[in-house]
């Protein structure tokens, strides 16, 4: 007997070592992944802003060199050629302005070339056919004409000016202010491919985006070794609550199966034994003490009989024996035997991991033995209830319930120690109860 009972605390102590072990690892990869995850999050989150502030650097910058370049040609090319005669809408005039305006058009980055007079008549445009045309001026014309600031964006024209243009789809359309020979002012509207602007964008995310990835990058991994030792530390701290939980466990039940054998091998055996001379004397002693003999021989019976059932519900049950159901089915029958009515549904869908059967039948355990001490109960439910996911036990009396606030009576820890074991299996334990109100004990675990 104390070899297999020293196999079997051999065996409780290898169940220990290697679930804690294997959530050690599996904890701390977990946290790790965690904090690589959160990494890659922020990673994102910092590259989408930086981004979206880089394509609209790179727009001003293009825009400016736009805007810069259509200065040029309408002040040092165009603007010494616009006399009377291109007004008049004279074709030679007209010529040596288109002369002085196709050179820059010749590498395809300027698109279209228009030149507007304050009454909105075009007098000059690379396409001929819009020359002379008169169209509303926008209404930011007044105030560039007066010497406003520069008008440029990057679209799509949809101007009743702007069929040609159309349909070379985004362009960069800049408007700024010139003067013809006279000193008269004009707007000077230029259109250019929008090639340019992308390649901007391009060369400023080239220059820019490596150099932040890789310092994010590098910052990340500086960081991964110090959460980790944190990740472990918080770990191993966890590791010592949960083992010194199930050690109590253990030791728990070591400490019932001690004294049920004690009681069983040593004094259930003497009353026994004692109940068999009482028995012997109430039929052979003198007459005069046999009624005595009897009423202390039927005191010792029911005694034994409690000392027995006690012993019973000590010893825990082989579980994987049994089955969850029927462990669960015998300690409602001790529940019954003390007049307590009983309801139960229990599902067939239940967990076949060892360690979550025994969590719930603890708990069953701790729950029932509370409503048969304390509740003053006349009826109890027990439910379990399982699926895919979780497996949830549910026991509800309705006793005088009580202040799930206060503390525990007596240092009472049991239902304590099974919200601990319950947490291990990443699980639940939910107490409901108001005084006079009756108790419901909820718990829900993962299925393995």
């Amino acid at each position: 007997m104390a070899k297999i009972r020293h196999r079997r605390d051999a065996r409780d102590r290898g169940w220990l070592r290697d679930r804690g072990g294997a959530a050690d690892s599996s904890e701390v990869r977990s946290a790790v992944l965690r904090f690589l995850a959160i990494g890659v999050i922020t990673l994102v989150a910092v590259l989408i802003p930086v981004y979206a502030w880089i394509h609209g650097q790179a727009e001003q910058r293009a825009l400016a060199e736009a805007i810069l370049r259509t200065h040029q040609l309408a002040d040092f090319t165009v603007g010494p050629l616009l006399d009377r005669d291109v007004r008049a809408g004279d074709a030679s005039a007209i010529s040596r302005v288109d002369s002085g305006v196709r050179p820059w058009m010749a590498d395809g980055s300027l698109v279209r070339v228009k030149i507007w007079s304050g009454d909105g008549k075009i007098l000059y445009s690379d396409s001929a056919d819009l020359i002379g045309d008169t169209y509303p001026l926008p209404a930011w014309s007044p105030d560039l004409l007066s010497g406003g600031r520069e008008h440029a964006w990057l679209g799509q024209p949809n101007g009743l000016d702007t069929v040609n243009e159309a349909a070379a789809g985004e362009l960069v359309e800049i408007n700024v202010r010139a003067t013809d020979a006279a000193g008269w002012p004009v707007i000077f509207e230029a259109y250019f491919d929008d090639e340019a602007v992308q390649n901007a964008q391009s060369r400023l995310m080239l220059d820019v985006l490596p150099v932040l990835v890789v310092s994010l990058v590098l910052l990340q991994m500086a960081q991964l070794l110090p959460a980790i030792g944190l990740a472990r530390r918080i770990q191993a701290g966890q590791t010592s609550r949960r083992r010194l939980v199930q050690h109590a466990i253990v030791a728990s039940d070591f400490e019932r199966r001690r004294i049920a054998r004690e009681l069983h091998d040593e004094v259930i055996q003497d009353l026994a034994g004692l109940s068999y001379a009482l028995e012997a004397e109430e039929r052979h002693g003198a007459s005069e003490r046999r009624a005595l003999t009897g009423q202390a021989r039927g005191i010792l019976l029911r005694n034994l009989r409690t000392l027995r059932a006690i012993t019973t519900e000590l010893y825990p049950p082989d579980l994987e024996r049994l089955g969850l159901n029927e462990a669960l089915r015998r300690l409602l029958d001790h529940v019954a035997d003390t007049g307590i009515v009983v309801h139960s549904e229990l599902s067939p869908d239940v967990p076949s991991d060892k360690d979550r059967i025994a969590v719930l039948y603890r708990v069953a355990r701790e729950a029932l033995a509370n409503v048969v001490k304390h509740s003053r109960a006349s009826v109890v439910d027990l439910v379990i209830t399982g699926d895919a996911v979780t497996t949830s036990l549910s026991i509800r009396d309705n006793g005088r319930g009580f202040d799930p606030a206060a503390a525990a009576p007596g240092g009472h820890l049991g239902l304590r120690i099974m919200r601990d074991t319950v947490q291990m299996t990443e699980g639940s334990l939910s107490i409901t109860s108001a005084v006079g109100e009756g108790t419901t004990v909820l718990v829900r675990i993962r299925r393995s």
